[in-house]
């Protein structure tokens, strides 16, 4: 692996206006410019500890940048990889499905729908095969719906 950063005149120039654009998270714009410190094309030789101390973080973060740009290129060395999660329970069929028991009748015996009724009934429809009341009440308040009094 290459001990140091010369970065081509495309990629200075890509990250300048990425970084004058303002359009990326904070994070990829402190990563533009830890890229552009580290790079000796233009004569400069800073050190780690340096940089550290001008972006105001640590000289591990210094060097995971330069890491990745170096194992990577500019788009690894900018850019997480996405991250999957879990796939969420309630998408918008579930969701509508909910919306719409909350708006009909509850069940007989029942004076309203409580969110472990329309957790179970969600169920029992096969919507999911399991569900938390908890996740159901996120929902709801999500869309400003509640099982008010």
């Amino acid at each position: 692996m290459a001990k140091h950063i010369t970065l081509p005149e495309e990629e200075r120039t890509e990250l300048s206006h990425l970084i004058k654009s303002g359009k990326h998270s904070a994070r990829v714009l402190g990563r533009a410019r830890i890229l552009l410190l580290l790079d000796r094309s233009q004569g400069e030789k800073r050190k780690l500890q340096e940089i550290a101390n001008m972006m105001l973080t640590s000289i591990g973060t210094i060097s995971n940048v330069k890491r990745r740009y170096l194992n990577g290129g500019l788009e690894h060395g900018l850019y997480d990889r996405p991250r999957p999660g879990a796939k969420p329970k309630i998408d918008g069929e579930v969701e509508a499905h909910l919306i719409a028991l909350v708006c009909s009748d509850p069940p007989e015996g029942q004076v309203r729908w409580t969110l472990r009724l329309l957790a179970d009934k969600l169920v029992e429809l096969e919507l999911v095969e399991t569900i938390s009341h908890v996740a159901i009440g996120d929902t709801l308040k999500k869309t400003n719906l509640s099982l008010g009094k």
